[in-house]
């Protein structure tokens, strides 16, 4: 491992600069605090929307790599990190995701999720040590997560990534030119200077949420997890789960919960299959082999289906 570099003054960085908003911080009473934050986390929303166009290009690359066999991985420290194995955690319920399409990796591994462990983000050679660990290749897509954009430990997993010919994303809040990073998509959400100085689990921590929902889940679309706006893939893995698939059956194939219970089952809980049963009037191995061909997205295989 590297040894962890020197200090150096980081307060040119937009993320660093004290907010002249919040001056008086300590001195405010609390509804007054309350509603300070209120109104400067609107710029979270301005910051990511001013971001479109790059997440636009990274969803469409990442789902071309996912396509093509290849998976997703998240790499952060600390608040950025923990986003990261949030969202990759959130896949494989919401969209019936293999655990491993999605993965998080946060410096410290698992025990950072719990408690603190910044002084990892300083090793340079950690990022690609912990990506080479899990396997990570050129068939795979990173987005390294950076809300300051100097972290050692993410910017050694980009350049790894880029080495070997995978698709390298940065996401920061910082503008390019304060803090350059290796990579061939360049997400900047510039949230500005914290009401909290420098405390990047507030503004930038909010964004960088908000950027990370939009990837996924417009990835998955594209990989045809979604019909509409329902999550046609979720898996039914309790009761909640369990009604929002009869309810979908209900809205979308106009099936009463009592039939949609008995098409579950027959499609071994795939609200896609079942749905496909329902609205092509076959049964689950017709409907499995015909999803199989013209699928995955649910909208085509519909498409597909005999129109006599």
């Amino acid at each position: 491992m590297s040894a962890t570099p020197q200090a150096f003054d980081r307060g040119h960085l937009l993320t660093e600069q004290p907010n002249p908003a919040s001056e008086s911080l300590d001195e405010l009473d609390t509804d007054e605090l309350v509603a300070l934050f209120c109104e400067n986390e609107l710029e979270t929303q301005q910051a990511v929307a001013a971001a479109a166009a790059p997440l636009a290009v990274a969803i469409d690359a990442i789902a071309q790599r996912l396509r093509s066999g290849g998976r997703l991985f998240y790499l952060g420290a600390g608040t950025s990190g923990r986003l990261g194995v949030l969202d990759a955690a959130e896949c494989p319920p919401t969209f019936c995701t293999p655990p491993e399409l999605v993965q998080g990796v946060l410096a410290g591994g698992s025990p950072a999720l719990l408690r603190s462990s910044e002084g990892l983000e300083d090793l340079l050679d950690a990022g690609p040590a912990d990506l080479k660990e899990r396997g990570f290749g050129p068939a795979d897509a990173l987005v390294g997560i950076a809300a300051g954009g100097t972290t050692p430990y993410v910017l050694g997993g980009l350049s790894h990534a880029r080495s070997i010919g995978a698709l390298a994303i940065a996401l920061a809040c910082v503008p390019a030119d304060q803090a350059p990073m290796p990579c061939d998509i360049d997400i900047r959400l510039l949230t500005g200077a914290e009401l909290l100085t420098g405390s990047t689990r507030l503004k930038a921590g909010t964004a960088t949420k908000m950027a990370l929902n939009i990837l996924s889940t417009g990835v998955m679309v594209r990989l045809g997890k979604v019909y509409g706006n329902r999550m046609v893939d979720v898996a039914v893995t309790n009761s909640k789960l369990e009604d929002r698939a009869l309810r979908i059956l209900r809205d979308l194939a106009g099936v009463e919960r009592a039939r949609g219970g008995e098409l579950l089952s027959e499609a071994g809980g795939s609200v896609k299959l079942a749905l496909l049963m329902a609205l092509g009037g076959l049964d689950a191995h017709r409907a499995a082999t015909h999803l199989a061909t013209a699928g995955p997205s649910l909208r085509e295989a519909l498409a597909a289906l005999p129109t006599s």
